[in-house]
């Protein structure tokens, strides 16, 4: 840092604090105007967008219907960077203001889901799949699951934002959170060198959340740092990411509410199965 910085006695919010998401940071909850969250026809509304956690849910409900489970759903689009997530109703679904958010009607009453985690545990016990059933294998499991939760904030939150989206470059926190980064990476790359999947013998919930946010990082997807972490020295974690990476339902999943990219890439709204196979095909 150029100049030290003395905090005050008590911090208080006056100005945007600069970088990609300022206009939509601010330090208190609650909704910022009405909207109805629309409703459609399926059983599971998916509130969301194709960021590391959108992609878990969606990649999850696309392997369920993979297994023939009736988890068939409606994936609605919300624009972070305009503030989607703080319409009325959208909050009444996740009072953090965080996608994705998901809603079951095909229980009485209607039962709301939040953070990602959670929406994975929910659906893996609502249909009986991509969980273990013993309790060593389930808890190995979980134990992943909530360190991946845990973890990532410094990945996504810390060296996502100092490295990509700060106003700035400051080398002791990019110093610092890329440090943390690779260590999680050694984590993962240590665990994996004698395992298929992180909870050992079967694929679940906690490879679909930890490949969205790490399977993605060492296959070059996130923040243009794959050079700069040296992503390829972690061999063990690339396998295990391409692996996940070739899965139909994971190929399928990594579409819905995605808004960019290429016209075979995007779906930002989920209706059915039709929707992703009309989409055209890549060249």
């Amino acid at each position: 840092m150029t100049e030290p910085y003395t905090p005050p006695k008590v911090w208080t919010w006056e100005v945007p604090s600069g970088g990609t998401f300022a206009s939509i940071n601010r330090p208190i909850a609650g909704p910022t105007h009405d909207k109805t969250l629309p409703v459609g026809e399926q059983p599971l509304q998916l509130y969301s967008l194709a960021t590391p956690n959108g992609v878990k849910v969606t990649v999850m409900l696309e392997e369920l219907l993979a297994l023939g489970k009736p988890a068939e759903y409606d994936a609605w689009l919300i624009e972070i960077s305009k503030g989607d997530q703080f319409g009325s109703g959208f909050v009444e679904v996740n009072p953090n203001s965080k996608i994705p958010a998901m809603m079951d009607h095909s229980v009485t009453p209607p039962q709301r889901i939040f953070e990602s985690g959670s929406i994975l545990l929910y659906l893996a016990e609502k249909f009986g799949a991509l969980i273990p059933t013993d309790l060593a294998g389930r808890t190995e499991c979980l134990s992943w699951l909530f360190w991946q939760m845990g973890s990532a904030p410094y990945l996504g939150g810390g060296f996502g934002h100092f490295y990509a989206y700060a106003p700035e470059k400051m080398e002791y926190p990019i110093n610092r959170f890329a440090m943390e980064t690779k260590r999680q990476l050694d984590v993962l790359d240590r665990h994996l060198a004698d395992k298929d999947w992180m909870a050992g013998g079967e694929y679940s919930i906690a490879d679909i959340a930890i490949y969205a946010w790490y399977g993605n990082l060492v296959l070059g997807r996130a923040y243009n740092a794959a050079e700069f972490l040296d992503v390829a020295s972690y061999k063990n974690v690339l396998a295990w990411a391409q692996k996940i990476d070739a899965r139909p339902a994971v190929i399928r999943g990594r579409k819905v509410n995605r808004n960019w990219g290429q016209p075979w890439e995007q779906l930002p709204e989920r209706h059915s199965a039709a929707d992703l196979d009309a989409l055209p095909k890549a060249p």
